[in-house]
């Protein structure tokens, strides 16, 4: 399996509930590297931009202002198979769906607060990764 990069996003209702750590260590244990880091606010340009993929979809708007409602984590994560392993780590978007010990079975309040986003392609990924982070910030 190829050495991969993806973004991570730990959502503002895992860093108001001080998750950081513990999100970060289920990565790290999963065998990912965390290559680049930020903790930012995101404005509401910046969620519309990065989530304009769901602009027509009627949850677009709510999830534009929960994305700007505090301070989120982005941060790139590498390793082997690195898309697909923090999809795994992370668990189905429905906490109810999820599997047990993932990030959102144990960690988020709803479909909408899920605690963390990451990405679901190559394609998407090194997108989502431009859109946060300068080549230069990118740190292996």
């Amino acid at each position: 399996m190829a050495t991969e990069r993806t973004l991570s996003i730990i959502k503002p209702d895992g860093t108001q509930r001080n998750l950081t750590g513990k999100i970060n260590a289920r990565f790290e244990d999963a065998g990912l590297r965390i290559v680049a880091q930020k903790r930012i606010w995101m404005s509401r340009k910046q969620a519309e931009g990065f989530y304009a993929v769901h602009a027509a979809r009627p949850f677009f708007g709510e999830l534009c202002d929960f994305m700007c409602s505090g301070p989120v984590v982005v941060q790139v994560l590498e390793g082997e198979g690195a898309i697909a392993k923090n999809r795994e780590v992370m668990g189905a978007t429905d906490p109810k769906k999820a599997a047990p010990g993932t990030i959102r079975a144990d960690f988020a309040l709803s479909i909408g607060e899920n605690t963390v986003h990451g990405s679901d392609a190559p394609e998407t990924a090194a997108n989502e990764i431009a859109y946060f982070f300068a080549q230069t910030e990118i740190v292996g």
